[in-house]
């Protein structure tokens, strides 16, 4: 039995897993400290308010993506519209929330790995 390649991969060859309506992520490379996903999100998908322990580093391919960060007590204090060829970091712990204006592809970086994809 081979062991499965997380560190060299191809999007292709790699399974998906639908993680909510609208929202399919794939793990690409990963290790124990870090973690590239392709995503895919439907129009008018919705993530509310949240935050976790890693930080999110991401980059839309296509589509728009509505974001909004929050304050501990989960007050909004900045909104805006990432475009096509824009990227973006959630720092640790940071509240936000993103909503997909139009189909579209993006990819996310997270440091540490988000070891409850690897079980998805």
């Amino acid at each position: 039995m081979s062991k499965v390649n997380n560190k060299i991969t191809n999007l292709s060859e790699r399974n998906s897993v639908e993680l909510r309506p609208g929202l399919v992520k794939t793990n690409l490379s990963y290790n124990e400290e870090t973690m590239l996903c392709h995503f895919k999100m439907k129009k008018g998908c919705v993530l509310p308010l949240h935050n976790h322990a890693a930080v999110q580093n991401g980059y839309v391919i296509s589509g728009r993506l509505k974001y909004q960060l929050a304050d501990e007590n989960k007050n909004v204090y900045e909104e805006g519209v990432i475009e096509p060829g824009g990227g973006y970091v959630w720092d640790a712990n940071e509240y936000h929330s993103t909503e997909a204006l139009e189909d579209m592809e993006f990819i996310e970086f997270f440091a540490p790995m988000r070891a409850e994809y690897v079980a998805e």
